[in-house]
């Protein structure tokens, strides 16, 4: 189900990106630190579902509310001359390192108990 979910993402990415119009160079840096805040956001959501603790409204009010509020913080920093958005990037991809670090441990922990229940297998056929 998940598979068929993603490839119809990627799908219906490609056909977008054809057709979508190119952003202009001005815009392109509230772009980048919008996605910088999504991936945030759903390297969350990731690590929250593999910790048994994922809530749809958190995910989407977090997804949309950290973008929106780096693309203000972009804003209010070309503003005033002075690069704010750094301090946002900072925080939304220091979060993401640590929400790869619970998803990496996670999945070296299942990797782990496999691997000792197939040793243990094995030691009990030998014997």
């Amino acid at each position: 189900m998940i598979l068929i979910a993603i490839v119809i993402g990627c799908i219906l990415g490609a056909v977008i990106g054809i057709y979508a119009p190119m952003v202009p160079y001005t815009y392109s840096g509230y772009l980048a630190i919008a996605i910088i805040a999504a991936l945030d956001s759903v390297f969350g959501g990731i690590a929250a579902t593999l910790n048994k603790n994922f809530d749809l409204k958190i995910f989407v009010t977090g997804f949309f509310g950290n973008a929106i509020l780096s693309i203000l913080l972009t804003y209010l920093g070309q503003k005033l001359d002075v690069d704010i958005y750094l301090a946002a990037i900072v925080v939304f991809v220091g979060r993401m390192f640590n929400n790869l670090a619970i998803i990496r441990r996670y999945y070296l922990n299942v990797w782990e108990k496999r691997r000792a229940k197939k040793v243990e297998e094995t030691n009990e056929k030998v014997q």
